[in-house]
């Protein structure tokens, strides 16, 4: 029986998340072809039914995987002013408990020579979604977007930082000052609307 191309599809993202899961375990030098069709259930001749080469497949795993994660920490995102404060108090701790290891993979493989172009390009990316989840927070909070993607920014690359390293100081210093910021502006755009 022939598969169909949903079927392959979805075959391919199952082994893209196996084999992050598995380089982000393991490390990406640590990790080899044989352990990586191991952790999919196949032979290595199966994966590179999927992937032409090894670059592919983390080439293109990180960028699945990742989105992944960015889907997940905007699951978590406050849709209301009012649950900013969980948000900022709770992600920073979530984001290192669920997804600390695959931050430090995709660092790990965007500041490597051989992928940084698909570093830049998946940032790129990144800048654009934010900038849109900005824009829909906008009527919502009343901040014009232009102000409130800066802060998203602040939050996510603070967390990302919390997830990677563990710095309290440096997620305490940032979140407070993110804090200020937020009340600064949600008061000025009060004043206005006034």
């Amino acid at each position: 029986m022939k598969t169909t191309e949903q079927q392959h599809n979805q075959r391919k993202q199952e082994i893209m998340e196996k084999c992050f899961e598995c380089y982000a375990e393991n490390g990406l030098t640590g990790t080899g072809i044989k352990a990586l069709a191991d952790a999919c259930g196949c032979t290595k001749a199966n994966l590179y039914s999927y992937f032409k080469n090894l670059d592919e497949l983390i080439i293109e795993s990180t960028a699945y995987c990742m989105e992944k994660v960015e889907d997940d920490f905007m699951e978590m995102a406050p849709t209301d002013p009012k649950d900013v404060v969980r948000f900022v108090k709770e992600v920073p701790y979530w984001t290192a408990k669920k997804h600390g290891k695959k931050y430090r993979l995709m660092y790990q493989i965007y500041t490597h020579p051989k992928y940084i172009e698909h570093g830049k390009k998946f940032f790129e990316g990144v800048n654009e979604r934010y900038t849109e989840y900005a824009k829909r927070l906008e009527p919502k909070i009343g901040i014009p977007y232009t102000i409130i993607t800066p802060l998203i920014f602040i939050f996510v690359r603070a967390s990302v930082h919390y997830a990677m390293f563990e710095d309290e100081y440096y997620l305490k210093t940032q979140m407070e000052v993110l804090k200020q910021g937020v009340a600064l502006f949600v008061d000025k755009y009060k004043e206005n609307q006034a």
